[in-house]
Order: structure tokens, then sequence, then C-alpha cells
């Protein structure tokens, strides 16, 4: 591979996880809590799965658990970058995973959710891709599903095109009228965009943009304020770096968004967000990290100000900001009661490291003591560079494991993995 077309990809990562400048204002933290970091390395088996890494440098943007043939096995779904393909890993009988290339021309695919877009029994798949993998600001980005005929055969429709950059897409029924609508965010590069897509049927949508900002690298759906109608919040990086919300008027439409949570250090480095609720209070929760790498750094890295941290739903959508803990190159949070004790834990990653110490941490987990203190428990220190992790029942035994994919686009090249399934011991 020549150096040029490897250098530009490296921007692939920039973009997902909001590259932007330094700033001096420094945000002022509230300390972590006060736990000593616990290593158990036992804890999870972590097993290759799909086609042999061979001599790659993998680049899987986004990681998704879901039984996609709905045989009672749960299977994941990938998105590879720099291949732009989109990939099925279908889980046979005997555990052992088959990988299926379900679209090969989606042009820099980074993200994929599954949804039964069409109502027709079967799960498609929608694909976020960003087109160009190196910063660009013309209207290169696309939205695709890949339509499920019911025997797992998939037809590619574009949904958007010609927009800035894609980087994620959800779908829920935002209007209450029966059929699955979207939002979509668009990282762009100096400029981007948040949009919904109202559902008019038959693979045709009518598209508001809401927020015109860069930057955008996840969106999430959830009833924020409780009204009994669904919102939506966006993660917005760049020079930005805040959380904003969008509430629904239920009138079909959404109120003028506000921002809910943002950092004055413009280096803060939001890498990723989920929605849960993380205190079981009944009142949907973000679980946020930041921990991006890039910046003017010639090497990523961890910084000092990167960690984990969730905004508390404290009702009529208004949020309380909780730091859990100090995490180098945080990305990736995922939510799940790891231990089934009634709590809501957090998984994370540390992308980007200190890779030369062989301790460095690489798998997280942030164990719930059920009073919302957060014991930090390293599960891997290696493969290294993991960029997107999922959990969910693969053995059908009731406990859940883990699916990781890794991202190598800076050096050691050593370490490395594409697909792994983490097993509970």
């Amino acid at each position: 591979m020549n150096r040029s077309p490897y250098l530009a990809s490296l921007a692939t990562l920039s973009l997902l996880l909001g590259a932007c400048a330094p700033s001096p204002d420094d945000l002022k933290l509230p300390p972590p809590p006060k736990a000593t970091t616990q290593v158990d390395l036992a804890r999870f088996d972590g097993n290759e799965i799909g086609d042999p890494i061979g001599d790659r440098r993998p680049w899987v943007a986004h990681v998704r658990a879901v039984d996609l043939d709905q045989d009672g096995r749960l299977d994941a779904i990938g998105c590879e970058a720099k291949d732009s393909e989109v990939v099925w890993l279908r889980q046979r009988e005997d555990g052992s995973f088959q990988e299926i290339k379900i679209a090969t021309q989606a042009q820099a695919p980074v993200h994929a959710e599954v949804y039964d877009l069409d109502a027709d029994g079967d799960l498609d798949v929608l694909v976020s891709c960003m087109n160009i993998v190196f910063p660009n600001n013309d209207k290169i980005g696309t939205l695709m599903v890949l339509e499920n005929d019911g025997s797992q055969n998939f037809t590619q429709r574009i949904l958007l095109e010609n927009v800035d950059r894609v980087t994620d897409a959800r779908a829920a029924d935002l209007d209450k009228d029966g059929d699955l609508d979207l939002v979509v965010g668009q990282f762009g590069y100096d400029q981007g965009e948040v949009r919904w897509m109202r559902n008019l049927g038959n693979w045709n949508f009518e598209s508001e943009t809401v927020l015109q900002l860069s930057g955008t690298i996840n969106v999430t759906i959830d009833d924020y304020n409780g009204d009994g109608w669904l919102d939506f919040a966006a993660l917005v990086s760049q020079q930005w770096e805040e959380i904003h919300l969008f509430e629904n008027d239920g009138n079909g439409g959404f109120k003028k968004n506000r921002a809910i949570w943002g950092s004055t250090n413009d280096d803060y480095a939001i890498s990723g967000m989920t929605s849960a609720d993380l205190n079981r209070d009944g009142k949907p929760d973000l679980v946020f990290t930041n921990g991006d790498g890039f910046g003017p750094n010639p090497v990523p890295g961890p910084r000092p100000w990167h960690g984990l941290q969730w905004l508390e739903n404290m009702g009529s959508g208004f949020f309380k900001y909780h730091r859990i803990a100090d995490l180098g190159g945080a990305y990736s949070p995922v939510t799940v009661d790891i231990d089934q004790d009634g709590d809501m834990d957090v998984l994370a990653l540390s992308s980007f490291n200190d890779w030369a110490n062989p301790k460095a941490e690489s798998l997280m987990l942030y164990e719930n003591d059920g009073r919302m203190n957060f014991q930090s428990i390293v599960l891997a220190h290696d493969p290294i560079q993991l960029l997107s992790i999922d959990v969910g029942d693969f053995d059908g035994d009731g406990r859940y494991g883990i699916v990781s994919g890794g991202m190598h686009a800076y050096e050691p090249y050593e370490r490395m993995s594409r697909f792994m399934i983490w097993r509970p011991q």
C-alpha cells in the first residue's frame, strides 16, 4: 500500500472521534471516584471470529450484536471502513461464526443498526457511510439500507445521498404514525448537520435539518422529557464539544434544540455516546466518552482529561453531569448489567493508549456497586486499538458476552484483531 492513501485514511478516526484543536482552557472536572483499579483478565475469554486477519490492518469502525436471521442464535454485523464492506458474522449451530459480506460497495461505512424498516417481518440493516475517509467538505455522504428479502439476501437502497458525510443513523416512530422514521448525524468537516427523516412509505422520506454544526458522531433516541413522545440527542465534537437535545413537540416536529452539556476545552475529544437508564429511576440517561487521540500531535495517544461520564436525567429535559472514571483514549461506551446483580454497569475501550506499555488497559469494565459508585476493572490488555464493542448472550446461557472490532491505523502493528467474541468464564 502506498503511503498517501493510507495517511488519508487515518482521518477516518479523526472523523469518528471528533478531532479538534487544543485549547488552553481545560475543563475543570469533578474528581473521579477514589477506587483502585482491579485487573481480571480471566473474566472473559476472547477469540477471533470471521475470516483470518492475515497480513491486513483491519479498519473495523463499528460492530453490533444482533440475531440477523432470527434463528435464535446471536450474530454480529460489522463495518469495515477501509474495504467499504458491511459483513454479517453468522453464528452456526456449533458456536463458530461464518463471515458473509452483505455489502461490498458501501463507501466507507462507519455505523450500522438493524431494524425491520419495511415492516415485512425480517431485519434490514441501516448503514451510515462517509464515502471518502479523509477530510472533505464535499457533499459525498450516503445513508443506505440493506433490504432483507427474508432469506438474508440484501438489496442496497439509497435513502440519502450527496450530503455532508454521514456518521450515525437511528430509527424510531417519531410521529406515532406506525412506521419508522430516521434521525441522521452528519459529521461533514467544516460543515455538518443533524436531520430527521419522516417515513412516507415505500422507501420515501421527507427530510428536515434541525441542526447545522459540523462534528456529529452519535445520535440517540428516547423519551428524554417524559411526555410520551420520542426525542433525540446528538453528540457534537470538533470545536463544539456539546450534547444537544431535540424535544418532540407532539405535532409532527421538534422544538428548537438546546445544548444540555458542553465543554470549554476545545480538545475535550468527545468520542461516543449511548442512551440508557443507568441509575434505573425510570428516566433515560446519557453515557458518553471523551477519548479522541487525534488533533495536533503526529502520534495519537491518551490525554489527562479523557474518560467516561454520564448525564443523569433529572426530568423535564434537564440533566446533571457525573464523572465515572478517567480513561485515556476512551471510546465506545456500552451499558449492561454484566454481573446480573440488578444494577447497570458500563463497558468502554481505551482505543488510544501507551501501547509500548504491556500493562496499558484496552478493554475496561466499570462495575456499579448499586449506589452509582463504579469500580474500574481491566478486562484485557490486548488486543490493542479496539474501536467498537457491543454485548449480548452469544451462548444462550443467560450470560453476557462481548463482540469487538479493531481499527489499526497507527503503529505498533502488533497485537491486532479484527472481530472477536469475548465469552464469560
